[in-house]
């Protein structure tokens, strides 16, 4: 077994060289076990569409029902049904394989051992050792029971009753990016009473047409061209599984989901009496001072969806998100990432206003800002990397957070290093009042940066 497969987040590999059937059937027994101790006797069993998650998912049923749990299958399905499913027939145990936005040659898995929802961090580590504990030493038992159950039409009806749209019509390009979400997307806005203009919404494991990865830019391309020559009121990407989302204004802007966020709390702040918003590290000061200016108090978190639903559950947040596009809805959801009820909830907000979408931002502070810039680095090495940083903005008496890396904080800007949680790299980010002290802020950590690395 190829123990990379284990991150942060998730399972995640190439298929056939990282992450096989036999592998799959091994972890489908540690799960089995696992949740066997807890009492539980049967999980959700789901995949996405991929070419390898069929054959994968039949070896993962294999493992589990060996071990005496019970399956329900819900076959083919975007992470947020998963999800939901949990809720809809109360078995909070359960895995979907995906590898959400990743290239084609990737798959991997989710996991959701009990009610907490998916392991992540030291839990999935945890995990990887209960695999190895059985791996060509498990022999059979008793035999669990498998059933299919199709979770589409309650999905579908539970997001109709979840969000009423305003009087005004509106004209939306969704892009799918031919990934899993293409299975429910039109059917999804058609019930909400928009007017599609579908894109990619094939569903084709070998994502033909662009990366299914809607924080990034180049991979909305195609979606802006249509938003301007449709004269749609917006368009929405979707990634891999549908639990993201990238957002292109009726001008054929991206708005980042930080930008998304801000349009979300003008809506919701004036309804809140807990007025805290929770966010991640990467996200913009423009985000922070909105949540501000709104009366209410920013708070930091690290980057990761499964480190952010967790505060989301401690700290009783009523919404939050992290720049990547996910987005977390308490109020009047389940808390979890769902790419199709978010952007429900800011087609809401548009349908009951006859402003365009990009006068929604209109007053935000201004500041300039680079993209996420990676940069390579073991994954031996980004930790200790990140350290000698840290002890370099300490050195120069920098203010900083260091809950996921270090954000250097200055009272024009800030820089952000931090170890990517999915991969053997680095994560920047700069943002300043102006161009140029952008650039000088810029120099400076990629500098340090440069210097730190030659040692490694």
């Amino acid at each position: 077994m190829n123990e990379n497969i284990f991150r942060a987040y998730d399972l995640r590999g190439i298929y056939g060289e990282e992450l096989d059937e036999k592998t799959s059937y091994y972890i489908g027994v540690a799960f089995g076990n696992n949740i066997k101790q807890k009492g539980k006797k049967e999980a959700i069993i789901a995949y996405d569409n991929r070419a390898s998650s069929i054959s994968l998912c039949k070896k993962l049923i294999e493992g589990i029902t060996d071990t005496g749990i019970s399956v329900v299958n819900i076959g083919l399905a975007t992470t947020p049904m998963f999800y939901y499913a949990r809720i809809y027939l109360n078995i909070p145990s359960g895995i979907i394989i995906t590898a959400s936005h990743s290239p084609s040659i990737y798959n991997g898995m989710k996991i959701a051992l009990d009610e907490e929802g998916c392991i992540y961090g030291e839990m999935i580590q945890d995990f990887k050792e209960e695999v190895k504990g059985v791996l060509d030493n498990f022999a059979p038992i008793s035999k669990g029971s498998v059933k299919e159950f199709d979770i589409k039409d309650a999905y579908l009806l539970m997001l109709k009753e979840k969000i009423t749209l305003g009087n005004r019509k509106i004209k939306v390009v969704i892009d799918c990016g031919n990934g899993t979400g293409s299975i429910v997307a039109e059917e999804i806005f058609k019930n909400a009473g928009c007017e599609v203009v579908p894109l990619f919404c094939d569903s084709d494991p070998n994502f033909p047409n662009h990366h299914p990865d809607p924080a990034v830019e180049e991979n909305l391309k195609v979606l802006k061209e249509t938003v301007l020559s449709t004269k749609a009121d917006l368009g929405i990407g979707f990634d891999g599984d549908a639990d993201r989302i990238g957002i292109i204004d009726e001008q054929g802007k991206m708005i980042f989901s930080d930008m998304f966020m801000v349009i979300i709390w003008r809506d919701l702040m004036p309804r809140l009496t807990d007025k805290k918003g929770l966010i991640d590290v990467k996200c913009s000061k423009a985000l922070e001072d909105e949540i501000v200016k709104l009366g209410g108090k920013p708070v930091y978190n690290r980057t990761g969806h499964s480190y952010m639903k967790k505060a989301m559950r401690d700290g009783g947040f009523a919404f939050g998100g992290e720049l990547s596009g996910h987005v977390f809805f308490a109020d009047e959801f389940y808390g979890h990432d769902d790419g199709m009820y978010a952007a429900l909830r800011l087609l809401r907000i548009l349908s009951n206003k006859d402003k365009p979408l990009s006068s929604l931002l209109d007053g935000i502070n201004k500041y300039y800002a680079t993209p996420e810039i990676m940069a390579k680095a073991t994954d031996d090495t980004k930790f200790k990397i990140i350290d000698e940083v840290i002890a370099y903005a300490k050195q120069k008496n920098y203010e900083m957070l260091t809950l996921d890396g270090v954000r250097v904080l200055f009272n024009d800007g800030w820089a952000l290093i931090r170890a990517s949680n999915t991969g053997p790299n680095l994560s920047m980010r700069f943002e300043a009042v102006t161009e140029d002290r952008l650039e000088e802020i810029k120099e400076e950590f990629t500098t340090v940066l440069e210097e730190v690395m030659k040692k490694y």
